[in-house]
């Protein structure tokens, strides 16, 4: 299994958004490293749903229900259906990510702009476990 994080503006489309919807085309992505990270994606990944905005926040955990495929609009780009599995007890902010030395690799840190990015398992287990703590 692999482990991902997608941004979203909560205000265009919201962690309820996908709980209302039951699952999503996760396309639209026009960034070559993004792209590629799409493709990667297997059914049953696990992927972070990530509020940008003025949240800045992991508010839930999604799962890939239908590999990387051509977007129907453009075959050049990659989409994925993605569906919800849970909402975090609490949002995990970048700025707690940032502050946590274990996170200091992660691809969010790194290269926060990315809007499709990898997350190994060991910062997907220390994310899910500070979303725990407040």
């Amino acid at each position: 299994m692999n482990y991902w994080l997608v941004k979203t503006e909560p205000d265009t489309f919201s962690w309820d958004d996908l709980v209302r919807d039951k699952k999503t085309v996760w396309d639209g992505v026009r960034n070559f490293q993004a792209r590629s990270h799409l493709k990667a994606m297997e059914q049953g990944d696990l992927v972070f749903i990530y509020h940008t905005g003025d949240e800045k926040a992991i508010i839930g955990i999604s799962t890939v229900l239908k590999a990387g495929y051509p977007e129907p609009a453009d075959n050049e780009w990659i989409a994925v259906d993605l569906a919800p599995k849970q909402k975090l007890k609490n949002p995990v902010t970048l700025a707690q990510i940032k502050s946590d030395k274990r996170l200091s690799n992660m691809v969010l840190v790194r290269a926060s702009r990315l809007s499709v990015q990898p997350v190994r398992p060991e910062e997907f287990d220390i994310v899910v476990a500070l979303s725990e703590e407040k």
